[in-house]
């Protein structure tokens, strides 16, 4: 009898079906490959935000559909860009999001701010305005506190230096401008853009903003050190010292 049971069971013809658990991953991976084809065809122009966002999910969920997740991230932070910069604290509080997420996540992010301050160095500064708020929006319009930046230039006003000089509370940096003049002399520049972010997302200067950079460029200007501009970094929007004629 149990002779005949064992080979019933290694006959049945139910162990040559997918089980209920490898259909699933079929289809992930005719998605998967739909989407890739469709990315290598039509451009990412072709892609809504969240089947790129599935597509960049693919090597952190290997086995798993990622459009669901894909679509609570959007639906949770709003947009393609709040995700990339989304906090890893923030993003673990996402169902279904693991350290796996968050680090393929913070590599896209990663990767975009090294290809946009690469652009940005390539030329002049002062030639290259756009890219150069472009590069500062990515890197500080989505921080949850204040920092202080700034970029350092030399004679033909090409970037030698990005540097945080500060980082600071919700509403405040603390600013030390001789150490910004020390700095500068330091790196052989010639001029600097001070940039900073307002994680209120409203880019309009403050009093403080005002004063504090009638200091710097007081103090800069014995030494030669000229001051190109100061942009404030909001969610919103940018403000310029320069196109703004506060300076």
């Amino acid at each position: 009898m149990a002779g005949g049971e064992l080979k019933d069971r290694t006959t049945s013809p139910d162990l040559f079906r997918p089980d209920a658990k490898q259909a699933p991953a079929s289809r992930n991976a005719g998605h998967r490959q739909r989407l890739k084809s469709r990315l290598a065809s039509s451009g990412p122009e072709a892609l809504p935000d969240y089947e790129l966002l599935e597509l960049i999910l693919f090597s952190a969920i290997p086995r798993r559909d990622t459009k669901p997740l894909a679509k609570r991230l959007l639906a949770e932070f709003g947009s393609f860009s709040e995700v990339i910069n989304a906090p890893r604290e923030r993003l673990l509080e996402v169902e279904g999001t693991g350290e796996a997420v968050v680090t393929q996540l913070k590599i896209v992010r990663a990767g975009a701010q090294r290809m946009m301050r690469v652009e940005m160095a390539s030329k002049p500064i002062l030639s290259s305005s756009q890219a150069v708020l472009d590069y500062c929006r990515a890197v500080m319009a989505f921080e949850a506190r204040e920092q202080f930046r700034i970029l350092f230039l030399d004679k033909k006003n090409r970037l030698i230096a990005d540097e945080v000089q500060q980082q600071g509370t919700v509403d405040h940096t603390p600013v030390y401008v001789r150490e910004i003049v020390k700095r500068s002399l330091e790196l052989s520049a010639c001029a600097i853009i001070l940039v900073h972010n307002h994680p209120s997302g409203d880019p309009a200067p403050s009093r403080a903003d005002l004063e504090m950079t009638s200091q710097i460029v007081a103090i800069a200007r014995p030494f030669g050190i000229a001051v190109h501009d100061h942009l404030i970094i909001g969610r919103q929007g940018h403000a310029s010292f320069k196109t703004l004629k506060l300076l």
